[in-house]
């Protein structure tokens, strides 16, 4: 007789599902499955708990009276700040931005916890009254699912970061009933690019969660849309611009807005973190009491600021709002929302954009409409224009924009205007916020950039100085063509530094320089350098103590093929170079430094008990370990921790004794589960 073990059967299964496309398809499967089962728990969760405060505690408690709207905010948000504080910090706020840095940089790696803390957290929040959104949570409850599932299959980082992005689309198709949307949003903002390896999977997970989905709750969009819109007159192609710069400010209003309140709270040193939500929901029901009095607008129940904000959204969309009532519902969901997730609430972003999107497409709408009557769109149609607009605005994801509307409507005609008012919203939005969204500007924040692309990051741990080459060629401003064309024939060079009569620097001459020379000048012998190099003043470049993301990033600006290095303190004193191949040298050292950091980590990880966790945190200016070097700080954290890197600058830096740790600093600590809240009071 034959006997199995389980640890054989066990292995057996995880080269199945690791090694076979089979076992891909599957486990994207499942996680799609699992992701729209955690939606559909998720939705009667908050649905739950909005019985309670808004339908048990009004009958049962019948003297509470309008004050309901304030004190059930208030314990919501105590419940919220305990259950985050204490179980999952990273459920804090709106959840994305988490996904994509665990992405980026953990190999996907998502603790377990944080699915039932975001979801219970999330459920509350909104349900307790948060103007905050579900589709953020549902797309980290679904990346936890996805996460999780593939660290218990032992998988490698990169199919673990699929099956985020397989969570993320699930959650996505779940909310809306809009699978392309959720693929497009998954490989558009979690992952960062579009690949054929990433695409299959990804729509299996988000076409199965999105079949979960109508299975409970029918075949409906997220949204009920009541005419098709289309264009009434080609004159409207000229109001839509318009509407686009007003959207890429509203946008770029509502990140400067979030994040001032975020660190408005942050700063707010005599309060316990745990407290701070509950002191947003008591500001957030003031709000709720002071807005009738200040607008006329009443609200019966429940304030319509509250909660996600889809039925208001409707109203729009079906061109029941009037003029006045649209303007104050958007100044007053901008502020209801970053009172909800600055003081460190749980929900997400994207229905307060498409709130706010609606508000303004309505306001424009009906000012456009008293001017021209007879040329305008139907009711609602740049409700549903500025609704996409202002989410891209906020989160730079056009595409996804475009998807999500045109699976809304399921209307064609809808598109061109759409496309052309996502586009200049995109463009007028990266230039106000520098390139960064409402996403990964919480991340660059902490010093982790994603803005422009994953593999760049990499590059942030390297300095200029490090890889630049020393030994390069030079030619004096005053030497002639003929001289140059030597040069660079015996070196085989494609560019020269040109240096001036003291020996500073002049400016690059290339040899494309030298070609068009030829073309423009007969006489070689008697044409100067100077008169045909890229002098100093037009040129791109670094210095020895940037990044090598940022010489990366200049280089790519203009198709550069080399940057010089000069100093800070005298801009005529050449350093060095940097060419291609000092870029690939930068990749590699980069690599081997993150290698010997997850090697260590994993190494310590192997070596210490379950109750070990690996905690990143940021260094305040008031910490008891700011100024102060590696050496000196060893008795001020607890026993059983180690710390294992730091972030300086965007750049990772491996600590040693002398290393000096800064406010606004990175650091990754292995510590002990119970040594926790220790470590962060020391440290935040």
């Amino acid at each position: 007789m034959c006997y199995l073990d389980g640890n054989y059967m066990k292995n057996k299964f995880e080269k199945f599902y690791s090694t076979s496309n089979a076992g891909s398809i599957l486990i994207a499967l499942l996680v799609g499955l699992g992701t729209g089962i955690g939606a559909v728990i998720f939705r009667y969760l908050i649905t739950f708990f909005e019985f309670v405060g808004y339908s048990w505690i009004p009958i049962t408690f019948p003297f509470l009276g309008n004050l309901t709207v304030v004190i059930v905010p208030a314990v919501g948000g105590l419940i919220v700040g305990l259950m985050i504080y204490n179980f999952a910090q990273e459920a804090k706020g709106h959840g994305v931005p988490e996904v994509m840095e665990a992405v980026a940089l953990h190999g996907g790696k998502i603790r377990p916890v944080v699915a039932l803390v975001k979801s219970l957290a999330s459920a509350i929040s909104i349900g307790s009254g948060g103007s905050v959104g579900r589709e953020g949570p549902i797309v980290q409850i679904g990346s936890s699912i996805g996460s999780t599932l593939g660290q218990k299959l032992h998988l490698s980082d990169e199919k673990i970061r699929i099956l985020v992005a397989c969570g993320a689309a699930g959650g996505i198709a779940a909310t809306f009933n809009a699978p392309i949307a959720g693929v497009i949003f998954a490989l558009e903002i979690i992952v960062g690019e579009f690949s054929v390896r990433h695409f299959s999977l990804v729509v299996i997970s988000s076409v199965a969660s999105s079949i979960v989905g109508q299975a409970v709750f029918g075949d409906i969009p997220a949204f009920l849309i009541p005419v098709e819109y289309g264009i009434t007159s080609l004159w409207e192609f000229s109001f839509y611009p318009v509407l686009s710069v007003l959207a890429a400010l509203l946008g770029v209003l509502f990140v400067k807005s979030l994040y001032w309140a975020e660190d408005l709270f942050s700063n707010w040193k005599g309060v316990p973190e745990w407290l701070k939500p509950m002191i947003g929901g008591i500001l957030l029901g003031g709000l709720a009491l002071l807005y009738p009095i200040l607008t006329g607008i009443h609200w019966e129940g429940q304030p319509q600021i509250f909660n996600v904000g889809y039925d208001v959204i409707e109203d729009a969309l079906a061109g029941n709002l009037v003029l006045g009532v649209a303007l104050a519902f958007l100044f007053m969901k901008l502020l209801a929302t970053i009172l909800t997730l600055g003081s460190g609430g749980s929900g997400g972003v994207f229905a307060p954009s498409l709130f706010m999107g609606a508000m303004l497409g309505t306001v424009f709408e009906l000012g456009v409409r008293k001017i021209f009557p007879s040329i305008i769109a139907p009711p609602g149609a740049y409700a549903l224009i500025g609704m996409a607009a202002t989410f891209t605005a906020a989160a730079h994801a056009p595409i996804t924009a475009v998807i999500i509307l045109f699976e809304l409507t399921g209307d064609y005609r809808i598109i061109l205007p759409l496309m052309l008012t996502v586009v200049i919203t995109t463009i007028v939005s990266q230039q106000l916020l520098k390139g960064e969204s409402i996403y990964t500007l919480k991340l660059s924040r902490r010093g982790v950039h994603l803005s422009r692309g994953r593999d760049v990051d990499i590059l942030e741990g390297v300095l200029v100085k490090e890889v630049m080459s020393h030994d390069f060629n030079v030619i004096s401003m005053n030497d002639n063509l003929s001289n140059l064309s030597i040069l660079l024939n015996q070196t085989s060079s494609h560019g020269v530094v040109v240096l001036d009569e003291g020996g500073k620097l002049f400016g690059i001459v290339t040899v494309s320089d030298l070609r068009n020379a030829i073309s423009s000048y007969s006489n070689l012998d008697e044409t100067k350098v100077k008169d045909v190099a890229t002098k100093r003043a037009d040129l791109l470049i670094t210095y020895p103590n940037e990044t090598i993301g940022q010489a990366l990033y200049r280089m790519g600006s203009r198709g550069l093929g080399r940057l010089p290095v000069i100093s800070r303190d005298d801009p005529g004193q050449i350093l060095g170079l940097i060419r291609r191949q000092n870029i690939i040298r930068a990749y590699h050292l980069a690599l081997t430094r993150r290698s010997e950091i997850t090697h260590k980590i994993k190494q310590l990880e192997l070596e210490m008990e379950d109750n070990f966790e690996v905690v990143h945190l940021l260094v305040n200016e008031e910490s008891a370990i700011a100024g102060k070097k590696v050496s000196e700080i060893a008795r001020l954290l607890p026993e059983d921790s180690l710390l294992v890197s730091i972030k300086q600058d965007g750049r990772g830096v491996i600590p040693h004794g002398s290393t000096l740790i800064s406010p606004n600093d990175y650091l990754t600590i292995i510590v002990n589960g119970d040594d926790v809240e220790n470590l962060k009071e020391i440290i935040i």
